[in-house]
């Protein structure tokens, strides 16, 4: 029997929250209740495989009827029942959360800025109709050139605060905080995927792993230079990784890595440390549009991957646009 004064050892995930904000990647609410994270994300990939569960049935009942009020042609229902389904669960996701939660603009605007402007205006404005404030809100744009461009314009002339996502390459993440986006998030996943996939070496060791590497290249530059946009690792493979990154601003984390991380008590270490990258020797680089457009041509990885994780993206978009038409023809 323990003794009543020894304290319960703190398991490694509630060790990694004190030193860096868990973020929940997933659009499962039991699941955000179970973990109690401090932001949430959600893309159509998540909404998608929510849509078809049974208890998220009224969110998307609420978006098809909100479609059928305001009218018009099939193709405006559609976007509005799609804009509308995207906000329902931003809102579900609000109830149970103290934090943001991050709102996908439809992938396929990916290369035209004044459409990305005007779609997380409106997205913006449909939270304000429902009394949410665009502070607790972080619009997600796939980090192309054109995405860099349209955080520039929502962050400067609009207030709105994005969260730059699918960042692959160093290049990608400087010219996000030149644009002055609120946060980025570079995909450590989907990196190792690559390498996995390319060299054949099967796994690495924490800080070995490329995904981990590039994260923390990434984090070190924006403290040394006191860039004001967060860095969110996401789209982890295991719990390796989030630990290599432990002290990074925020970690968006699965619910299957959450509960891993729940059931042990491993000691957790800061990799990433502020004070640490103030004092690194490292060089200050300026990223135009030129500099951007031949650094990721030059990085095959993350070419591969941007362009790979658009389609994606955009292909669940189509999936959840097919659930929402079914509904909106019934």
């Amino acid at each position: 029997m323990s003794s009543p004064n020894k304290k319960p050892t703190l398991s490694t995930l509630d060790q990694l929250k004190q030193l860096t904000t868990v973020v929940a990647d997933t659009g499962d609410f039991e699941a955000m209740k179970k973990f109690k994270p401090t932001d949430a994300t959600t893309n159509p990939s998540l909404i998608y495989a929510a849509a078809n569960m049974p208890a998220y049935k009224k969110l998307i009942d609420d978006a098809v009827s909100y479609a059928k009020e305001l009218g018009g042609s099939d193709e405006d229902k559609l976007t509005n029942a799609m804009d509308k389904v995207c906000v329902n669960f931003g809102m579900e996701i609000l109830k149970i959360i103290p934090g943001r939660v991050s709102t996908e603009v439809d992938a396929r605007l990916s290369f035209d800025t004044d459409a990305m402007v005007k779609k997380a205006q409106t997205l913006i404005a449909l939270y304000k109709e429902a009394g949410i404030s665009k502070e607790r809100i972080l619009i997600k744009l796939s980090s192309t050139w054109e995405g860099v461009e349209a955080a520039r314009i929502l962050e400067s002339e609009y207030g709105i605060h994005c969260n730059m996502t699918l960042i692959f390459n160093f290049y990608q993440a400087v010219a996000c905080a030149d644009a002055g986006a609120t946060l980025i998030s570079p995909f450590v996943g989907r990196i190792f995927d690559w390498y996995v996939k390319t060299t054949g070496q099967k796994s690495f060791e924490p800080l070995d792993d490329p995904g981990v590497k590039s994260v923390t290249r990434i984090f070190n530059y924006y403290k040394k230079f006191g860039l004001q946009t967060v860095v969110m690792g996401a789209s982890f493979r295991n719990t390796g990784e989030i630990l290599g990154l432990a002290g990074c601003d925020l970690l968006t984390i699965s619910p299957g890595l959450l509960d891993k991380l729940s059931q042990t008590t491993e000691a957790v270490e800061a990799y990433l440390d502020e004070s640490k990258a103030k004092t690194m020797d490292i060089e200050k680089v300026t990223v135009t549009e030129q500099v951007f457009r031949w650094q990721m041509n030059e990085d095959e990885m993350a070419n591969d991957k941007l362009s790979e994780g658009i389609r994606k993206f955009a292909a669940d978009a189509i999936k959840l646009e097919n659930v929402l038409k079914e509904r909106l023809s019934a």
